[in-house]
């Protein structure tokens, strides 16, 4: 009998000291410059990855998220009412961190496969990335005013949400498409790539995109910012250049 629970408690001990399955992601991106030009229209990444393990697959979905974030930086969000027949500013919310441009996609649906406390450490649905922190007037429902932010940036393209956009080959291989709309924004875009196991945040993996003016484009946006002036004059005479040609032609077609 001692001899059998001897033999009980090493079995107990040693797979007490079995270590847990480690899995890890490494990823790569299609490409990690974007630049704008006069004729961009936008452009599609593709996110690439697999899973490292040091053991079988354990028991259980694997699950895998992919973010792609743009700088961010304080909106804020107004409420018109109408007064005296006139539409008018009322109510205002500083919402003072939110992303130009984010998307989310996942191999199921957010809420099926990712905690609300992970979701809180990690940041990965939209209410988290969207803070409101301080009201430049007082308004009571200051919910409703991020709640209008995220559904104004959904229907421009600018916020995402992709539940089913990641594909996962053999619990191996990752792959997600995300289309970056024309209308971009000039900064570093973040991408992160989450492996999730019943709810939790096992490993976490970030790359950078880097979104930048090209041609054209760079030359007159570095105008406007160094030579406000001569930026000016030059749109000035454009504009009147223009107004003639016009004039001219509407003149030789009437003739």
């Amino acid at each position: 009998m001692r001899g059998l629970r001897r033999l009980l408690s090493a079995l107990f001990l040693l797979g007490a000291a079995t270590p847990a399955v480690a899995e890890d992601v490494v990823t790569g991106l299609s490409q990690s410059r974007v630049g704008i030009t006069v004729n961009f229209d936008g452009s599609e990444i593709m996110v690439f990855g697999a899973v490292a393990r040091d053991a079988p697959a354990p028991d259980g979905p694997l699950d895998v998220i992919v973010t792609i974030e743009g700088p961010s930086g304080p909106v804020t969000v107004r409420r018109k009412e109408r007064v005296f027949g006139i539409w008018v500013n009322t109510d205002a919310v500083e919402v003072t961190s939110a992303p130009v441009y984010y998307a989310v996609a996942s191999t199921r649906p957010l809420e099926e496969i990712l905690s609300a406390t992970d979701d809180l450490r990690h940041r990965i649905t939209l209410p988290q990335m969207v803070r409101t922190i301080g009201v430049v007037h007082q308004a009571d429902d200051t919910a409703l005013f991020t709640e209008a932010l995220m559904r104004l940036r959904t229907q421009s393209g600018a916020f995402s949400r992709d539940d089913g956009g990641v594909q996962l080959e053999r619990e191996v291989l990752i792959r997600a498409d995300v289309l970056l709309p024309a209308n971009l924004t000039e900064g570093i875009f973040r991408t992160r790539v989450f492996l999730l196991r019943e709810g939790r945040v096992i490993a976490e993996e970030e790359q950078l995109i880097d979104v930048h003016k090209e041609g054209l484009e760079r030359f007159l946006h570095r105008l406007a910012l160094d030579q406000p002036l001569i930026y000016g004059i030059l749109s000035l005479a454009l504009a009147i250049a223009a107004g003639w040609l016009a004039s001219a032609a509407f003149n030789r077609f009437r003739s």
